[in-house]
């Protein structure tokens, strides 16, 4: 079997979506999958320093790069539609990562004409609440080809249960939905750190922007200043953003009783981020919307337990493995249950341990499994 995966960027910047896209191909890969990523050379207002127009390896997956010629939101590049009408029709299925996407909208064209199947992973921005958020864009794109790239899938690939929900609850017309979960890299399944630390801290990292609700906890860690035990606990904040967004983020941390246990990590990957995990006691991600959460799962994987609000779709599975707590997206809500946590030592090593037991089902040797089965029911769906 060979599988196309199609992504409008893959640049670290870009967070959980085009890491999921490398690590779907290295899992693929493994059991005997063919899989080539096609994509532009997008990295926020600059570019990276990769071969144009012949595949390469990066980060030890086959990619192959073209420039993105304009729109850093709708990452257009006339090279990439080109290569794709060519070379579609030499693989035997493809996965098409994103919709409202100059990448996705050309791929979806050229299987079509190819006669090729195709899911679609639309990272949760068939949500409601993502609909509703440039919405007028989204409505141009749609009569562009999104809506076409949708109801000309063999499948939606979904990450969750409640993505699917919610994706159809919006988008009347969607084809058969397929739910695969994210995978995650086995060195995010650590040791427990050691009970009891001396320095203990509140972990949250990712992509920073607004619909993260970062802003949200920083005000709950003020909140909790004055409140023992939860005021010997420090915030640390993980990832970058738009700079003015950052620099937002940075004066309210600065302007309260806590800012001198608030800070700043910066963009971190690797031994670093492992690092922070391990020590950290507790995860917080406040979000509006998150059709899957990679960091929430590498969290559970770590075995510290997790706060996260409704709109994060692995709420639902978190709730039920007692793997953490569900809020409402409010400041008060959260400082009640961090100081409920902070409180209660026991209850959290437990709530990490299921975590760790609930993160199994993300290994990529399981998803990679998940992955085959959907692609070979889309292929002889199609060839029926």
């Amino acid at each position: 079997m060979r599988a196309l995966h199609v992504v409008p960027a893959i640049a670290a910047r870009y967070g959980g979506p085009s890491a999921a896209a490398l690590g779907m191909c290295r899992a693929l890969r493994t059991v005997g999958v063919g899989t080539l990523i096609a994509t532009t050379d997008a990295d926020g207002r600059g570019r990276l320093e990769v071969p144009l127009g012949r595949v390469c390896q990066y980060e030890d997956v086959d990619v192959i790069f073209f420039r993105r010629r304009f729109s850093e939101a709708y990452k257009w590049s006339g090279e990439l539609s080109g290569w794709l009408e060519s070379h579609a029709g030499e693989f035997d299925v493809a996965h098409i990562h994103a919709v409202f996407s100059h990448s996705s909208i050309a791929a979806g064209r050229a299987c079509r004409a190819a006669g090729v199947p195709y899911v679609v992973r639309p990272l949760g921005t068939l949500d409601p609440w993502s609909v509703n958020r440039k919405r007028l864009r989204k409505r141009a794109l749609l009569r562009l080809g999104a809506d076409r790239l949708l109801s000309g899938a063999a499948a939606i690939h979904y990450t969750t249960i409640d993505e699917e929900r919610l994706a159809r609850s919006t988008v009347s017309y969607l084809p058969a939905g397929a739910v695969v979960p994210n995978g995650i890299d086995e060195a995010a399944f650590l040791a427990p750190a050691p009970a009891g630390a001396s320095d203990p801290y509140i972990l949250t990292l990712g992509r920073l922007d607004e619909k993260k609700g970062i802003d949200l906890l920083i005000q709950s860690v003020h909140a909790l200043a004055g409140h023992a035990p939860a005021a010997a606990w420090r915030l640390i904040i993980g990832g970058d953003g738009e700079p003015a967004y950052v620099d937002h983020l940075r004066a309210l941390a600065a302007n309260g009783p806590a800012a001198s246990r608030i800070s700043f990590a910066g963009w971190i990957a690797g031994d670093t981020k492992l690092a922070l995990f391990r020590g950290a006691g507790l995860f917080v991600l406040p979000s509006h919307q998150e059709n899957f959460g990679i960091s929430v799962a590498e969290a559970l994987a770590a075995s510290v337990p997790v706060i996260v609000t409704p709109g994060v779709n692995l709420a639902a599975d978190i709730e039920g493995a007692a793997a953490g707590w569900v809020v409402e997206r409010s400041v008060s809500a959260l400082s009640a249950q961090v100081a409920r946590a902070i409180a209660e030592p026991a209850e959290l090593a437990r709530r990490g341990r299921n975590g760790r037991a609930l993160a199994e089902r993300f290994r990529w040797s399981k998803v990679a499994e998940g992955l085959i089965a959907m692609y070979e029911q889309v292929i002889v769906r199609c060839a029926a």
